[in-house]
């Protein structure tokens, strides 16, 4: 009974040791390769020196060279800014104070 104690003892001690190793030596495997950027990715100093000649309008979203955005950038201040009523900026101002009365006081519940 002794020899088959000891045979499952180096047994188990020899399985564990290796299964740690394969372990170790798997999760180790490709960590550089896993770090490294794809090549075809550009580096951010370059990305941070180029000139964008490109845009897209506020508006609707469209690509536009940069004569066109310039163009527009002007029409939009010229153009008057659009008013609300009197009646609704009351309202959303009642509820900015009803939102800051609510964080203040919760059990308020108004």
């Amino acid at each position: 009974m002794g020899i088959m104690r000891r045979r499952k003892r180096i047994l188990f001690l020899v399985l564990s040791f290796s299964t740690g190793i394969w372990v170790w030596l798997s999760s180790h495997w490709g960590t550089q390769v896993m770090a490294l950027p794809p090549p075809e990715d550009t580096p951010e100093e370059i990305l941070r020196t180029e000139i964008i000649v490109d845009a897209r309008s506020p508006i609707d979203g469209k690509p536009l060279n940069a004569a066109e955005y310039l163009e527009l950038q002007e029409q939009l201040q010229q153009a008057p800014r659009p008013t609300l009523n009197s009646k609704i900026r009351e309202q959303v101002f009642l509820l900015r104070i009803r939102k800051t009365l609510l964080q203040l006081f919760p059990f308020l519940d108004l």
